[in-house]
């Protein structure tokens, strides 16, 4: 495919104006019939021959989304993977090396995604157009400690700093493994997100003993000092 989207007139031009001016980010073949409104098949057939010309980019079965007028290379185009996994497994919410990162509490580069989705999942690891992620279930009355930011218009949930803490402590993969998990919460103890107290509360509502046992360990081979967290 060329540099440019292939040109489009008629009926499909006013398809992609429509479809970008309801849509900021991803959305399913399902929203898109209810906002046309044409049958599924036309629809299919609709999105599958934009995304061929260049102008929607397809993310996986059913779900795509709009390349921007102004991509370079609209067949490499690649939506904000935040975007993706808020349209693939919401309930949801970003954690583990992704809140991270996003908390500037790591210096450490991951490629892939880490989120934590009340949807039954059948496979930790999943790689959706080109981003790998790594999904955790969670329950809905664990959905707790989570701030929105703004991807292009559209909320998404992450794990405020201190909850960030606590979902590696209970599942160090998630944050690297655990030597980066002590690297992380040396950098939470020496940052302005530290918060002990709220540390404590979110761990103990998490409710699994684990997460103290390997705070404590770690705060001791670290040698923090944080009398209120014992």
């Amino acid at each position: 495919m060329s540099a440019k989207a292939a040109g489009i007139t008629g009926e499909y031009r006013r398809v992609v104006t429509a479809l970008n001016r309801e849509f900021s980010g991803p959305f399913t073949s399902a929203a898109a019939r209810t906002k046309l409104g044409t049958t599924a098949a036309r629809t299919h057939r609709l999105l599958a021959y934009l995304a061929e010309r260049g102008w929607l980019v397809r993310i996986r079965r059913g779900l795509y989304a709009p390349v921007p007028l102004d991509a370079p290379i609209p067949s490499q185009f690649q939506e904000d993977p935040w975007l993706v996994a808020l349209r693939t497994f919401a309930p949801c919410y970003i954690g583990g090396w992704s809140a991270c990162e996003h908390w500037h509490l790591t210096e450490q580069i991951f490629r892939g995604i880490v989120v934590f989705t009340v949807r039954r999942v059948r496979a930790v690891h999943a790689e959706i157009h080109g981003t790998p992620f790594r999904v955790r279930a969670t329950r809905e009355e664990q959905m707790f400690g989570l701030r929105k930011v703004w991807r292009r218009h559209l909320p998404v949930s992450v794990s405020d700093p201190s909850r960030t803490i606590i979902d590696i402590l209970n599942d160090p993969p998630s944050g690297g493994g655990i030597r980066q998990v002590g690297d992380v919460l040396r950098a939470y103890f020496d940052s302005e997100h530290r918060d002990d107290e709220l540390l404590v509360s979110y761990a103990t509502r998490l409710g699994n003993a684990t997460v103290f046992k390997r705070l404590g360990c770690l705060v001791e081979r670290l040698e923090i000092a944080a009398p209120k967290l014992f």
